[in-house]
């Protein structure tokens, strides 16, 4: 549980004196293989081992191994001694600030009791067994020495570390617009990190929606034109759209779905602070409960800025060859023929959409992480990246799954004015006629290719999102 721990700790303290020397001598002439008064980077992992020290995941990069590896000739004494004695003090604060009654001991509680100032609930049971990986003579706390000498060899960080691994990924794209942001931390504001990391993953989002156009276009086809008369199949819908327009009509919205990453986004993200500032105290960390309402709300005022693009986007993908142009040719008919109002046919639908999918996507992701560190964090809070994509594609499709029928009717209501002889109906009207002529089936048309787009989905935008974060420059704490 080695990175539990180190995602808990804030440095909130006064440092304290470090040990006297004589210990760090003896520990660095036992690391120092070859007696030539410097540890490199085979001398320090095989001496660590043989002492059975544990070393964390991070420790390579950011630790004492870290700082061996940035002097491609090692450490001397004199180095070696400055890292210890710098450590050892932010250990300490780090230990002050867990220790919430200042006996000199770090308990269950008061880990639970720091997650919660930060809206991050974990149980009695898994506090004690972070305690327990650390704890070294059964006492279920943690003194000063055993915190030291469990962590001395490894990166004591600060304590939002923990929500850090376990944030959905603001590069995982899977098509839909509905999510909740990312939290960025201070740090990531103030250096311009969260720019970089939004950009990363607008670029990913880019990338994975046009490689799977194909299927999205499929789905809204299927939403649109697959009715009981009309049953059209994964198979038989990809033919007919070749053949009506070829291959190059397998795109065809994917322009607009592209495009309307960016300011949605941005929207997003800046309304999405503005509405936490409105629903916390100054200095408050945001719950769970009101990221999910500050989020959802985000998420509408995003959806209400660029829902404009969403109905074009709607229009273009059903469109017969020629019928438009382009973008700005699509927007010119709609204005000319339908008026203002048009841009916004299926808005209603498309709002309520926003809380069972915000609603379930985050639930289900904080049921499987919490089961997760119950069942498997033994050694680390970091799960790894395929947990964590599958957590995160597992969860957003059952946020689509739970708002799908409303995504339908929306999709339906935006395309209605270009099917010849269907009546214009609302919500409403829509749902009643679906459920009578289809059965609840018909709210789920189009469904299979929405799922069988979210694995390619999610590993195309992860690839992409993790190779624009190095082009970036965006650096991993």
């Amino acid at each position: 549980m080695l990175r539990w721990l180190r995602g808990f700790v804030l440095p909130t303290a006064a440092c304290q004196e470090a040990e006297p020397p004589t210990r760090y001598e003896t520990l660095f002439q036992a690391l120092d293989r070859n007696g030539d008064g410097v540890v490199d980077i085979g001398e320090l992992q095989e001496g660590l081992r043989n002492l059975g020290i544990p070393l964390g995941q991070d420790a390579e990069e950011v630790g004492l191994t870290g700082a061996v590896n940035q002097r491609d000739v090692g450490l001397d004494f004199e180095e070696f001694m400055k890292y210890l004695k710098d450590h050892e003090k932010k250990m300490k604060l780090a230990f002050k600030s867990l220790d919430k009654n200042n006996d000199g001991k770090i308990e269950a509680s008061e880990i639970v009791q720091s997650l919660q100032t930060l809206g991050l609930t974990i149980s009695e049971q898994q506090a004690e067994l972070i305690l327990q990986s650390i704890d070294a003579d059964g006492t279920m706390t943690v003194d000063w020495n055993e915190w030291r000498d469990y962590f001395l060899f490894n990166p004591v960080t600060d304590i939002e570390e923990i929500i850090r691994f376990w944030k959905h990924s603001t590069g995982i794209d899977i098509g839909d617009s509905l999510t909740i942001p990312d939290e960025f931390t201070e740090d990531e504001k103030k250096s311009g990190q969260w720019w970089r990391q939004l950009l990363a993953g607008g670029i990913a989002g880019a990338v994975s929606r046009t490689s799977t156009a194909p299927l999205d276009r499929l789905k809204i086809m299927m939403q649109v034109h697959g009715s009981k008369s009309d049953k059209m199949n994964i198979f038989g819908g990809f033919r007919q759209m070749v053949k009506e327009g070829g291959i190059r009509s397998l795109w065809r919205g994917n322009g607009t779905n592209v495009i309307k990453i960016a300011p949605e986004t941005a929207v997003k993200f800046w309304a999405y602070e503005q509405y936490k500032k409105l629903l916390t105290e100054e200095g408050q960390k945001i719950g769970t409960f009101e990221r999910f309402i500050s989020g959802s709300m985000a998420g509408a005022t995003a959806q209400t800025f660029i829902y404009p693009m969403e109905v074009m986007k709607t229009r273009l993908a059903v469109g017969k060859t020629g019928q438009y142009s382009g973008i700005y040719d699509c927007a010119k008919k709609i204005l000319k023929h339908e008026g203002l109002g048009a841009f916004y046919k299926g808005y209603v639908p498309n709002l309520l959409g926003i809380i069972p999918y915000a609603g379930i996507d985050l639930a289900v992701y904080e049921l499987l992480k919490s089961y997760w560190l119950d069942n498997f964090a033994k050694d680390s809070v970091n799960p790894g990246v395929m947990v964590l994509l599958g957590c995160g594609a597992l969860s957003s499709t059952c946020g689509q799954l739970a708002s799908y029928p409303l995504a339908l009717v929306r999709t339906r209501m935006q395309a209605q004015a270009m099917l010849e002889g269907s009546p214009q109906l609302n919500m409403v009207g829509l749902f009643r006629r679906i459920i009578s002529k289809e059965g609840i089936p018909g709210l789920y048309r189009g469904i299979t290719p929405n799922f069988m787009k979210v694995l390619p989905a999610v590993g195309i935008s992860y690839v992409v999102y993790e190779n624009m974060k190095q082009t970036l420059g965006v650096t991993q704490k």
